[in-house]
């Protein structure tokens, strides 16, 4: 999860930079005071949230907000209650009231996750929930998926990841474009597949995955074979 800071004190970047910084799956990628560098950069670089103060020089976040072409999710940080009807107007995700506990700054993290979730496409990152926060994985690196129970193993180009979720769960957050189901218990990425053999998938690294009958008319579609 990509985000942008916007706030002319200090005090809230550092606040801002530790909560993120705690929170796996969470990354600052820019930080402003100045809100004209901040209108630049966003019309620039795609983010998945905006931590946006209200009442700044020059203009507030209200008004920032409004003028952006794009506008990402966004979460207000302000010390002035006024401005929850704007924010609500403009679909803000939350309303943080300075100052604000990480377990706050969460509440307001777990509301904003299934849109972004919802969001994501095979180019995106995919957000999952984990008992530790967030673990974020770009689609595009996703090799291969298996499914053990209420346990699932993602398998990508850099390494392994053992989360409690479903198959099935999964399945739907995926572009399923580009993912096909060989198995009850795998999803692999059809970008890696190099052939078939028999009743086997074999991958780029000469991995064997199982094709199930109840699955190989589909995935013969999907490969166009």
């Amino acid at each position: 999860m990509k985000c942008v800071i916007l706030d002319d004190e200090p005090f809230a970047h550092d606040v801002l930079k530790h909560y993120i910084a705690q929170t796996p799956g969470m990354t600052l990628v820019a930080q402003f005071r100045n809100a004209v560098e901040a209108f630049e950069y966003l019309g620039n670089h795609q983010v998945d949230l905006l931590f946006l103060d209200i009442e700044m020089p020059l203009i507030n976040g209200v008004s920032f907000l409004k003028a952006l072409k794009h506008r990402p999710n966004t979460i207000f940080t302000t010390a002035f209650k006024d401005y929850a009807f704007e924010g609500f107007e403009l679909g803000v995700a939350d309303y943080l009231l300075k100052p604000f506990s990480y377990e706050r700054f969460m509440k307001a993290i777990d509301r904003l996750s299934p849109k972004i979730e919802a969001g994501n496409t095979f180019e995106d990152q995919l957000v999952i929930r984990t008992k530790d926060g967030y673990l974020t994985i770009r689609q595009q690196d996703i090799k291969l998926i298996e499914g053990s129970k209420d346990y699932i193993k993602i398998t990508t180009t850099t390494g392994t990841h053992l989360l409690y979720h479903t198959l099935k769960g999964i399945l739907g957050k995926l572009n399923q474009k580009y993912f096909i189901q060989s198995h009850r218990s795998y999803l692999v990425n059809k970008l890696v597949v190099a052939r078939i053999v028999q009743d086997s998938l074999v991958l780029n690294d000469q991995q064997f995955i199982p094709i199930g009958q109840a699955y190989k008319k589909q995935l013969l579609e999907k490969l166009g074979i």
